[in-house]
């Protein structure tokens, strides 16, 4: 079976984007409509800062494809303020929000750890065995939620489908061997983290699939990808999706047989250029994976419009951050 390879954007609703990205006559209303008919897949990031209501998440399902697929980052009330700690309530609060009703198009959860969370394998492993694997599974967590979320929970599953987990590591401690064998213990994904350089790379392979988070070439946030970085990644991603491992990978855990042929999906987020060049790059990878049937065209002279904007965006961001 051939790989299914997703490429997107983290979120979609950024002001910056408006008549850049999007239409000039388009509402923001129908953003998500507009931009999940030109990518295949969006990280939805609105869950990592509060919890999202069912209607939310139904409201979502209708306004996108069919074959679409939302990665959704989980709450950072976990893993930020409890810091994995008597999580139990916090984890079923979470996937009660409404994730399923996202149905057949609920792709994998993303967890993300902040720079201070160092690795700490008891802890990290009795969370790891606390995530549920498919939807039944959800929804007998998410039954177990906390009396503040009567009234806004779902727990319908029209069909028991596998539920993918990453995690993204962002401190110097989890680059061990330990910490990969853990993940691959569980099946969870290492997210490839491409930070400019500010936080760990790794690239092990720990599940049957891939996700990755482009964040900016050489500059967090704010620089776009040329041309020559976006074919290494599109070469990276053919070797991945084939089930091979690039000969150069940065891995932490060295003599682990990774190269088993078998084919795996590939879920890959641009989060760069302060949220303006991440839908361009993103599309400009699609093209060069030749995965752009199915997609509405995008007008390449919007592209053109917002070079001069977003140079000058970042040299009001530098200016802002010293």
């Amino acid at each position: 079976m051939a790989a299914d390879i997703r490429i997107g954007i983290s979120g979609w609703r950024y002001p910056p984007w408006r008549k850049v990205f999007y239409p000039d006559d388009l509402t923001q209303a129908r953003e998500l409509e507009f931009a999940s008919r030109a990518l295949s897949s969006i990280e939805l990031n609105g869950s990592f800062y509060g919890l999202q209501r069912p209607s939310s998440y139904q409201r979502w399902y209708e306004q996108t494809p069919p074959g679409f697929i939302f990665s959704i980052k989980a709450t950072r009330y976990v893993t930020h303020i409890l810091r994995l700690r008597d999580i139990e309530i916090a984890m079923a609060n979470f996937f009660a929000s409404g994730l399923l009703a996202l149905k057949e198009k609920l792709g994998p959860v993303l967890w993300q750890f902040p720079p201070s969370f160092k690795f700490d394998v008891d802890l990290f492993e009795s969370f790891l065995q606390q995530l549920p694997h498919d939807t039944d599974a959800v929804a007998r967590l998410a039954q177990q939620h906390g009396p503040e979320l009567d009234g806004r929970t779902f727990f319908a599953v029209d069909e028991c489908r596998p539920l993918r987990h990453a995690l993204e590591i962002r401190h110097a401690s989890f680059a061990q061997s330990d910490f990969i064998a853990l993940l691959r213990r569980y099946k969870v994904a290492l997210v490839v983290a491409d930070t400019a350089g500010k936080w760990p790379y790794l690239e092990d392979v720990t599940a049957d699939f891939m996700y990755l988070r482009l964040h900016g070439d050489a500059e967090l946030y704010a620089s776009g990808y040329s041309d020559q970085a976006l074919a290494r990644w599109a070469e990276r991603i053919r070797c991945w999706s084939l089930g091979r491992v690039p000969e150069d990978a940065q891995l932490a855990a060295e003599g682990h047989p990774a190269s088993h042929g078998k084919a795996r999906d590939i879920y890959c987020y641009f989060d760069n250029d302060i949220k303006v060049r991440a839908p361009f790059d993103a599309r400009k990878l699609i093209h060069l994976l030749g995965r752009e049937e199915g997609l509405a065209p995008l007008d390449e002279s919007a592209l053109n419009k917002l070079v001069k904007p977003a140079r000058n965006a970042v040299s009001g961001r530098r200016q802002v951050e010293k």
